[in-house]
This record gives C-alpha cells, structure tokens and sequence, in this order.
C-alpha cells in the first residue's frame, strides 16, 4: 500500500469511530451513480481496508437502516442497501455543495430566515447547516441570495439583507466560523497533499488502493466544505485555502476514478448482479 494513503488510514483510525459517514459517502459518491445497490458483502470486502471489523460495519448499517438512512432487501440470506428517501434527499443537497463549482452569479445579498420553534427546529436546523446556512443568533439563519432553501425549513420567515452595509458585513462576520474553517482546509490539505505527490510522480495505486483513497478524499474533504457557506469570492479573505481545497480534491479524484471504478467493476455487485456502469455525472465532477 502507498505510504501517503497508509499514513491517512492511520490518522482516521486515531479519531472517534466514523464508520456510518463513511458508510454514507460510499454510497453518496460511488453506488448512487451506479443504480443505487450493493451487496452487503461488498461493503464489508471495503472495510477490511480501513482494518474496520465487519461487526461495527454491521452496527452501522443496522443504526443508519433504523434511522432511515437505508432500506435493506433481502434476497436468500444476502442482504442489499440502498439509500432511503431520507438519504437520497439530503445525498441530492450535499451533492451540489461537494462537487459544483461555487455559483458565480452572487447578487449582494442574503437570504435571511427566521425558524419558530415548532417540534421540527431541529431537522430544520441541521438541514440548513448540510445546506450552507450560518447562524448568527439561535433560530436566525443566512446564506447568499439563490441558496436553495431546505425543504425541512420551507415553513422560515424569509426576507433579503444587503451585504454592502457596516450591519450587513457584521451580520456575516458573526454567521460562519470562517477561520475555523479555512484551518479545516489548510489540515486537509496538508494530510491530502502527499497523495497528490506521489500520484505526480507516477505512483499508481491498485484498484483496491484507488477506491480506498477515494471514498477517504472525499470523506475528508465533504467533512470541511459542506459547513463551509462557499461564499462570493468578493466576500472571502485573501488567499482563502477553500480554492486549493477544491483543486486538490479535484486533481486526485479524477487520477483515481478510473482504477477505482475498476475495483467497482470487479467486486461490486446489487440483487441484480453486477453494478451497472456509472453515468456521466461522475466525469463531470468537480469541473471548473
């Protein structure tokens, strides 16, 4: 195994136990594009690569069925998953802030909205965190004009805020954390960069390898830029490391997609047999 990809491994296995987001981005990022099912064996096959035991695996997938995260069909005694409406809604969101470029057509001003507390305040407010929404005062909620709005918070008071005033940029000044982002960025970066080095120089990774360092890219890399509001360039210090966040993602990610969906082609299989190939979208990702 590649030491840049080792040394990553090694830095999730020194973090709290993440194995359903992982679970989660397996899914979002490469079996959606290909019909949306797999086998549960395939799942654990992966795993054994993170040196994950196939129980917590288990674990995982029985709290994120029980959550409505997943279905689960049974064929004979296999198991296959597949994302609920729940995950497909929330996979569709976080789809556009992972992979998009920022929108460029930004008009000065913010969407403000204001959530009562009903028994949904809080669905609401994690749904508008995954949508790029900050939050100055409890139950006050913005983001740039033309964000779309949730549909968990559609019931909000919305109104416009300019950003050319004193009050407007205080307003967003106290909405993101924006420098505990771009040091989530720059930590990114720094644990993402080698891999991009050795990619560089020509060292290939096998199949297995390629699919492993993928789905941990963007593990990481989602972690950062999904509570990250992609704000107007005009909006965002100097230098801000979200632009080389992205290309960096970017530039690995296509290096990997072709011998990882190799690895997908060969060990992947739903109730219907082998994975169907994946659609365009996946060459279309993280394009300028």
């Amino acid at each position: 195994m590649a030491h840049p990809l080792s040394s990553i491994i090694a830095q999730l296995k020194r973090e709290p136990s993440r194995t359903g987001s992982i679970i989660i981005t397996v899914f979002g990022d490469a079996i959606v594009p290909r019909g949306g099912s797999v086998w549960l064996g395939t799942l654990l096959e992966f795993f054994k690569t993170l040196d994950i035991d196939s129980g917590v695996v288990r674990t995982a997938m029985s709290r994120l069925a029980a959550d409505g995260w997943l279905t689960r069909e049974k064929v004979g005694r296999n198991s296959f998953y597949r994302l609920a409406d729940k995950g497909r809604e929330t996979f569709e969101a976080a789809t556009r802030h992972i992979y998009d470029p920022p929108p460029s057509d930004w008009t000065g001003r913010f969407e403000l909205l204001l959530i009562s507390n009903g028994d949904d305040r809080d669905a609401a407010r994690e749904a508008l965190k995954n949508a790029g929404f900050g939050s100055p005062l409890p139950g006050v909620w913005v983001a740039p004009s033309g964000v779309p709005v949730p549909q968990e918070a559609e019931g909000a008071i919305r109104l416009e805020v300019s950003a050319e005033d004193d009050a407007g940029r205080r307003l967003l000044s106290a909405s993101w954390p924006l420098d505990r982002t771009a040091d989530a960025y720059l930590k990114f970066i720094k644990m993402f960069e080698p891999l991009r080095g050795r990619i560089g120089r020509g060292g290939n990774l096998s199949d297995s390898d390629a699919f492993t360092a993928r789905i941990l890219l963007i593990h990481y890399y989602r972690r950062v830029v999904l509570r990250d509001p992609l704000l107007p360039g005009a909006l965002l210090p100097a230098n801000w490391p979200g632009r080389a966040a992205r290309e960096l993602t970017g530039e690995i990610y296509r290096a990997l997609l072709g011998p990882s969906e190799q690895w997908l082609d060969g060990h992947a299989i739903s109730e219907r047999g082998a994975l169907p190939p994946a659609r365009n979208v996946l060459e279309r990702r993280f394009r300028n």
